[in-house]
């Protein structure tokens, strides 16, 4: 039990044997003391003060006194007006010191029978063009949280919906017919997922030209925009795809196996996985038959035209259209049917979507939808919604090929990474193999953390320069903290000292050391935190203060030269502590951490 456990049920005593009342554990609000005072927690006395009937210092006065009689750990009190500030002995928080230090896997809940199984969807690519800047927030947001819904007990399973069919598809497929010469990814030299993005821009770009002639020709400029040719065109090779065209679903094929593959390329280099992928290709036809069944039942209503919708009216919201005039699916109607094998499928409790804000509106009527459908699980639908990734050039366009290439950033990242290694001399005796292995750790390090210690529903500015920096909130300065500590410890080992299995108790240790410790203590409450929010930015900022903090000891306090030997090996039990907590942290946000740099 942690020492806030215990002073919170001391305290329910207290207010008890003091004044005859009984209170509740969540009355009694704990927090770290504040660094101007003396002392390590503080206890909130406002809220005991109608039992009281005394001002905040008598209470606060009474509440220490009983306190300090009746737990161990507690050495001594001050009151600061109506709070009560409490001295916590040494030996309990080397004690916690120790506890971690045996313990495997710290901070994390093992995986139990019965646990809440969570699927948590990412990535969710379309195959007409390759991954940008924007998709890897979504799949670093996806695997982190993937990762700490697992730290916290949860059985996870991580899926991936790739949108490989639709009118965008079909414009990429229609423009390489018509322009591309028949180009592959073996005669350009392009990975596959770049060649075809290369065809989704030129689509765009002939589209315009279209546009311009028939506005040039008298047309209104919106009638236009429906009446050029190439739109046509694909969109009459969407209505052959759905009806099985074998020559438009061979190109098809052939097309999408070129993306996939380059995929497959990036995924790895960005250290993201998953258990399943669904293909939009083979669930939107659950997706409209389910539609079909609820025009049947009356759910659901068809117009004059042809076109289903779903009446949203008395939920507050607009009328939503599941079927086009000509039959075919929109991105609704495809969701609805892959909730409908997913659920069926693993009997999930709860279900994650990491898809960004622009699609709050579509989450809110997809689970209205599923209800009016008789589906119970529609309320177990969770959108984790977060915010758009910008540069200091401003907003990306995909049409327009003005996004930063998912491949090219990371490249880009690596040669930065190894560019700043050179210059410092820090990896002179190492195998180019280990060289690289350092630096693409620190490279995807600068640019996870960058990312995700922004907190998800924020937008967010990304500046390459600023998330490789070796100093300041940044990856490379945590996994350098890391690295200096092993330094350390070997460097201790070396000269002859051996690592100790625990560290004594009975020891003085400084304010800066005790610090350190409750940091450490606190390591499993920021990971239930984080899991609660869904937010690996608490992991993140957490691992960074417990840098800036050990640091700060690092800098005070000798390690191999402390002539004391219990003090030493405290503090060599205490600096493998906060390495571990390091690692463990930073591989809940996807990041390695290099033994030296």
């Amino acid at each position: 039990m942690s020492i806030e456990s215990i002073i919170k049920g001391k305290v329910v005593e207290a207010v008890n044997s003091c004044y005859g009342q009984e209170i509740d554990n969540e009355t009694v609000q704990i927090q770290k003391t504040r660094r101007e005072f003396e002392g390590d927690l503080t206890v909130v006395v406002f809220p005991f003060l109608r039992f009281s009937k005394k001002s905040p210092e008598a209470t606060a006065n009474d509440l220490g006194v009983f306190l300090q009689e009746n737990i161990d750990a507690v050495t001594a009190f001050n009151v600061v007006k109506g709070f009560l500030n409490l001295v916590i002995d040494s030996s309990y928080w080397i004690s916690v010191l120790n506890t971690a230090f045996q313990s495997e896997n710290y901070g994390f809940k093992k995986l139990e029978a019965g646990a809440k199984k969570v699927m948590i969807e990412y990535s969710s690519p379309n195959t007409n063009k390759p991954l940008h800047l924007g998709h890897i927030r979504n799949n670093l947001l996806g695997y982190s949280v993937a990762q700490i819904l697992k730290a916290n007990g949860y059985e996870v399973i991580k899926v991936n919906l790739v949108n490989d069919r639709g009118i965008h598809i079909c414009k990429s497929m229609l423009a390489w017919l018509r322009f591309g010469e028949g180009e592959t990814p073996e005669s350009t030299g392009l990975k596959g997922d770049h060649l075809v993005g290369k065809y989704y821009v030129k689509f765009d770009q002939e589209y315009k030209k279209e546009i311009e002639a028939l506005a040039a020709n008298g047309m209104d400029a919106d009638e236009a925009k429906k009446q050029a040719p190439l739109l046509l065109e694909a969109q009459e090779m969407l209505v052959k795809w759905e009806a099985g065209d074998e020559e438009v679903v061979a190109l098809w094929r052939k097309m999408n196996d070129w993306v996939l593959a380059g995929f497959d390329v990036t995924y790895q280099k960005m250290g993201v996985d998953f258990d399943k992928v669904y293909f939009e290709s083979e669930t939107y036809k659950q997706g409209k038959a389910i539609v079909e069944r609820g025009l049947e039942e009356g759910v659901l209503y068809r117009k004059d035209t042809g076109s289903v919708w779903a009446n949203l009216e008395a939920d507050g919201l607009d009328h939503k259209l599941l079927l086009r005039d000509d039959g075919t699916s929109v991105y609704m109607t495809q969701d609805i049917g892959t909730a409908y094998e997913r659920f069926n499928e693993f009997s999930i409790d709860e279900h994650i979507y990491v898809v960004g804000n622009e699609q709050n509106y579509h989450f809110q009527v997809l689970s209205l939808v599923l209800g009016k459908l008789g589906y119970e699980w529609s309320n177990k639908i969770q959108h984790l919604s977060y915010g758009m990734v910008e540069l200091p050039e401003g907003k990306m366009k995909s049409r327009e090929g003005t996004v930063v290439d998912a491949d090219e950033l990371m490249d880009e990242m690596v040669n930065t990474a190894r560019d700043t290694s050179n210059e410092l001399g820090k990896l002179q005796g190492y195998s180019t193999e280990e060289a690289e292995d350092v630096y693409n750790k620190v490279a995807m390090g600068a640019l996870k953390y960058f990312i995700l210690k922004v907190d998800p529903k924020k937008n967010m500015m990304f500046n390459p320069k600023e998330s490789i920096d070796f100093n300041g909130n940044t990856g490379p300065f945590i996994q350098y903290t890391y690295a200096r500590i092993q330094s350390v410890l070997k460097k201790t080992v070396d000269e002859g000292i051996e690592f100790p299995e625990f560290a004594n108790t009975a020891i003085e240790i400084s304010e800066k050391e005790s610090n350190l410790i409750q940091m450490i203590a606190n390591y499993p409450v920021i990971i239930k935190e984080a899991g609660d929010t869904t937010s690996p930015a608490q992991i993140a900022n957490y691992v960074y203060d417990l840098v800036k903090e050990y640091n700060q000891f690092y800098h005070d306090f000798p390690i191999a030269k402390e002539d004391n030997v219990e003090l030493r090996a405290f503090r060599m039990v205490l600096s493998k502590q906060v390495a571990q907590v390091i690692k463990s942290g930073m591989e809940l946000l996807g990041i390695g951490v290099p033994e030296r740099m």
